[in-house]
């Protein structure tokens, strides 16, 4: 895993999406892996994101609905988004309120698809 590669990853992503506020990855057991961040705690983040990724991921299972592609969260302020990167890992963003949440997800899946070949999953 090149940790650059994955921190120049989740830079672009926030360039290319306006909104975007933080990002990070993680291992889908919440060990922090590379955080683009200003405000929050990214380790707090990549945990909170990983329990937040398996409800959401037992709940489609539950209900039948095939698999995860996203968990989002609208907050008054903003949008907490959760994508799995692989079996492995997990992206996690914060955006604002602005947040152009379709733009977002057409720019976030190859990205998704790029961090899972850089992280080897």
């Amino acid at each position: 895993m090149n940790k650059e590669e994955v921190l120049a990853e989740l830079t672009a992503l926030r360039k290319e999406v306006p909104g975007i506020a933080e990002a990070a990855t993680a291992s889908i057991d919440g060990m922090l892996i590379a955080a683009d961040t200003d405000e929050v705690r990214p380790e707090v983040l990549a945990a909170l994101a990983s329990a937040a990724l398996g409800l959401g991921k037992s709940a489609a299972h539950e209900v039948g609905m095939g698999e995860l592609r996203e968990v989002i969260t609208r907050c008054q302020s903003g949008h907490i988004v959760i994508y799995p990167v692989g079996r492995k890992a997990l992206l996690v963003l914060l955006g604002d309120e602005g947040l152009d949440v379709g733009r977002l997800h057409v720019r976030s899946r190859p990205a998704v698809q790029r961090l899972a070949d850089i992280l080897g999953l």
